[in-house]
């Protein structure tokens, strides 16, 4: 009850009724997220400072894949890891080299609401057509529906840009519930949600609850992207898609087309690696593939560490056992 109480507050506010009467209103309802996006990586030089060359060189192959857009400083960008200028100065560069037609998603999040606001208002004035909200979670045993609900509001209220929520459960330890979601549901600048934790029931239990509302939900993986799908998501943010973009997009044309099999035979040869660059050997696994790609990835930022002879290895066998390589 006190988040019902928390939730009517916050929408018969000045702040949102002003909020209503702006561009972003308009710009949040016409905004349609549907499509592949590659959460990209983000190249350091030996040094380990930002290399913008060698990103720029990465972008001019993204523009060649036909992905719906990119997502920015998302949790394969590393950006616990990089200073707010460099997070800034990432999404800049990226606006200025991306095709006009393809959305730059920016990822906003930080563990205070202020923070994520003030941080949100300088990705919108970078270039970003929407940001990619993810869950505050230092303080997890404090983060209940009712506290994620007046972060995600105060932070939409104030966005010059669409919000997306971000919900990864095996980086932050949690997940945004799912009545907080139906409720942000409703917030005029909130499009949608990443959900990366892959539980297919609860993300089709989230599009029939939601089905009234102007809000699409993302697969946040690779390796539940037909069944997300099946239960109506309406594209993914996948790690994969660095490596495997047009492979990616291939299966979201055979799911749009209906045409199950021939997806299903595609979803299947695509799980292994998946697993690989994500929850089995991480960010340093998708750089190294990367580059076995012909992309950039090179090395991470301490303290994440490269992968042993062993992990690499198992890497190859992944992508080579299911063909890729």
């Amino acid at each position: 009850m006190l988040c019902v109480r928390i939730w009517r507050g916050l929408s018969r506010g000045g702040r949102w009724t002003a909020w209503k009467r702006t561009q972003s209103h308009a710009a949040a309802a016409r905004l349609d997220i549907r499509g592949i996006y590659p959460p990209i990586a983000t190249p350091f030089t030996a040094k380990e400072d930002v290399d913008y060359h060698r990103l720029e060189e990465n972008l001019q192959k993204y523009a060649k894949i036909p992905l719906k857009g990119l997502v920015v400083q998302g949790s394969n960008g590393e950006y616990p890891y990089l200073t707010e200028e460099e997070r800034v100065e990432v999404v800049r560069t990226v606006r200025r080299s991306l095709p006009a037609d393809k959305l730059l998603m920016a990822g906003s999040g930080c563990e205070s609401t202020r923070a994520t606001v003030q941080l949100t208002e300088k990705m919108a004035a970078a270039g970003a057509d929407a940001v990619l909200v993810v869950t505050p979670c230092f303080y997890k045993g404090k983060m209940d529906g009712c506290a994620l609900i007046q972060h995600f509001t105060k932070v939409a209220d104030h966005s010059p840009v669409p919000v997306v929520l971000y919900s990864v459960p095996a980086n932050t330890g949690l997940e945004l519930p799912l009545d907080a979601v139906v409720q942000l549901s409703q917030h005029p600048n909130i499009v949608g949600l990443k959900d990366s934790g892959g539980d297919i029931t609860r993300i089709g239990l989230i599009v029939h609850k939601t089905k009234t509302q102007d809000f699409q939900v993302l697969a946040g993986s690779a390796g539940f992207l037909m069944t997300a799908y099946c239960v109506g998501a309406v594209g993914g943010v996948c790690a994969l898609a660095n490596v495997l973009g047009p492979e990616l997009c291939e299966l979201e044309r055979l799911c749009v087309s209906s045409r199950w099999e021939e997806a299903r035979v595609l979803q299947q040869r695509l799980i292994e690696p998946n697993a690989a660059v994500t929850r089995k050997l991480g960010v340093p696994a998708l750089k190294q593939a990367m580059e076995w790609f012909g992309f950039h990835g090179g090395a991470c930022r301490s303290p994440l560490q490269p992968l042993t002879e062993a992990e690499t290895q198992q890497l190859r066998r992944d992508f080579t056992s299911n063909g890729w390589l």
